[in-house]
């Protein structure tokens, strides 16, 4: 969101006015403009009218990644979940966290399906 984040300095914008514009608080404005939360067209619409832009010279399409999971960690095309990362702006923390509680409930599937095995003989 480098676009937006460089106009709004460049025209005097705080953050806190730019989420008057939008009706949100400031840290959940920040978040937005971080690319952490979805921006909604709407309200692209209102910062591009309040910043007097078109919205496309403002707004950053963000890229989706696809996630496949190897049972040994997160991959996108071969890389690491810190590439799948970069698009999303997920914390690396937060990646992490999932990836972990994946692998706990694969563990627990396999344990699961032991036991359903033992109990049908």
């Amino acid at each position: 969101m480098e676009k937006l984040r460089s106009l709004r300095k460049q025209r005097g914008f705080s953050q806190e006015k730019m989420a008057g514009i939008i009706a949100t608080d400031p840290s959940n404005y920040s978040r937005k403009e971080r690319g952490e939360i979805k921006m909604f067209d709407d309200e692209w619409e209102k910062l591009a009218a309040a910043l007097e832009v078109p919205v496309e010279e403002i707004k950053e399409e963000r890229l989706i990644a696809i996630v496949h999971n190897n049972h040994d960690s997160t991959t996108f095309n071969g890389n690491s979940g810190s590439y799948f990362n970069n698009f999303t702006g997920i914390p690396n923390s937060i990646v992490e966290n999932l990836q972990s509680y994946i692998k706990i409930l694969e563990e627990k599937i396999v344990t699961l399906k032991e036991e359903n095995e033992k109990l049908k003989e």
